[in-house]
């Protein structure tokens, strides 16, 4: 005789709600659930009295914990004067677990205490950092965190050493982190233009923030070629396809933006700043613009001309698994070859002699597709909030700067032409959200729900469809 429980369905609906968990807490859904949870507590320590001087409010507390933790450096407070010491530190904190991933940090803290990984999350976390499934997760993590604290620290030295007067161990120490997480922040109100003509002073941020912004693997995978090359000069072909293109194309739009905005604003336009300083602020502000968000040039005497490169700039962004936001360079890369295929009539899309394949083609083109709408709806959105009101003539200008502060927000720069301290409470909340997007990625979010739903097992017929 059969159970009534068994009849009645009690002990499938159990079974059931466990699945339904198990797809909640899928292995690509659960940064997004982390970065969260570190925003809300970040939030609630902010708004404390004693980590800010100007009773912040809880709106901005949760938009400053959502820029530290998306490591973008949009600030709607000062940071230098309205936090204490002690919101300073905390934004410091939020700056690292947002730059390193609080992905990875929880999967460290698993091996350090001796638990076990499962298969899925290795799985995962090899995937979006290394491109390959077959890794040992701690020993890597372990690897990122070392790197990662000996770049910050010779960074912070280096700063200290430069300017100790400015540049007293808590701001060396909080100006290398945020250039190397990307994150933007400074405790200048003014961001870096004090230094725009210390050559010293730029370049030691200028290769924080590339170094943060290539990625780790391009990281340990350039330590390992620089230890080899000193052994055996024959291993110098041996580098990665991953490697060259990333490389490759971070040093093409490096100077592609450098060789742009000096044209566009000392020859052009013909700026005041001596030769030297407009050649070493066009470079700073052309590698800064695409991950970091630090300028030493004042963004509201620049042409549209200069200021609308940079939306292209930041809009790509830096490499997979970095510190940086934006579509990612190899997102670019790919793109780019896939129309001189298309043009040259190729039926493969080829980069250095190998041709991508058509998940990583797909993904481009669908990243492209859903970064653009999301723009484009963010834009209409802080539009409407910021200016609805009022007629066409009396918000000149206000449209490009709306276009700025989104795309800055998006790919998670934290440039702003002057908006970002007058945003209403429905413009923050826009800019919050696009913050949280820009830094885990279209792609990711689309993937989180693809992993909640049944695949589909058949397939309907196709037909052609006249395009253009």
């Amino acid at each position: 005789m059969k159970s009534p429980y068994t009849t009645c369905g009690l002990y499938p609906r159990k079974q059931t709600m466990n699945a339904k968990t198990k797809k909640l807490l899928t292995p690509i859904s659960l940064p997004i659930l982390f970065f969260l949870v570190a925003i809300l507590i970040g939030t609630s320590l902010l708004h404390s009295p004693v980590s800010n001087n100007t009773n912040l409010s809880w709106l901005d507390a949760l938009f400053t914990a959502t820029s530290a933790v998306c490591v973008t450096g949009l600030a709607v407070v000062d940071t230098g004067s309205g936090f204490s010491q002690t919101g300073q530190t905390i934004i410091l904190l939020l700056i690292q677990l947002g730059g390193l991933g609080i992905m990875s940090f929880s999967s460290l803290a698993l091996y350090l205490w001796k638990k076990k990984v499962s298969l899925t999350d290795r799985i995962a976390v090899g995937q979006n950092l290394l491109h390959d499934s077959k890794f040992n997760l701690g020993k890597f993590l372990i690897q990122i965190v070392s790197i990662t604290m000996v770049i910050e620290l010779s960074g912070a030295i280096i700063l200290s050493t430069l300017d100790s007067g400015h540049f007293a161990p808590f701001s060396a120490l909080f100006h290398s982190v945020s250039a190397f997480c990307n994150a933007g922040f400074s405790l200048n109100p003014d961001s870096l233009m004090r230094y725009r003509g210390n050559w010293s002073v730029n370049l030691t941020f200028m290769t924080l923030i590339i170094l943060g912004g290539v990625g780790f693997t391009v990281i340990i995978e350039g330590k390992s070629i620089v230890m080899a090359l000193m052994r055996d000069k024959k291993l110098r072909d041996r580098n990665s396809w991953h490697f060259n293109i990333v490389l490759k194309t971070s040093i093409f739009l490096i100077v592609a933006g450098w060789l742009y905005l000096y044209f566009s604003e000392f020859i052009n336009f013909k700026g005041s700043l001596p030769s030297h300083e407009a050649l070493l602020a066009s470079l700073f502000q052309s590698i800064s613009c695409r991950t970091a968000g630090f300028n030493t040039l004042d963004l509201s005497t620049m042409t549209n001309v200069g200021l609308i490169f940079m939306l292209f700039l930041m809009f790509i962004g830096g490499a997979p698994g970095s510190c940086a936001g934006g579509i990612k360079i190899t997102t670019f890369r790919v793109l780019t070859a896939f129309i001189t295929s298309q043009v040259k009539g190729q039926k493969q899309v080829v980069i250095n002699r190998y041709a991508v394949d058509k998940e990583s083609l797909n993904k481009a083109l669908t990243l492209l597709f859903f970064s653009l709408i999301i723009i484009i709806v963010s834009v209409l959105a802080l539009d409407f909030s910021e200016g609805g009101d009022i007629p066409h003539i009396q918000a000149r200008g206000q449209f490009l700067e709306i276009v700025f502060e989104v795309v800055s927000a998006f790919g998670t720069v934290g440039l702003s032409m002057g908006l970002t301290a007058k945003l209403s409470v429905l413009g923050k909340m826009i800019i919050i959200i696009l913050m949280f997007i820009g830094r885990l990625g279209p792609l990711i979010f689309l993937a989180s729900m693809q992993s909640m739903r049944s695949k589909i097992l058949y397939s309907l017929p196709e037909e052609k469809l006249s395009i253009g």
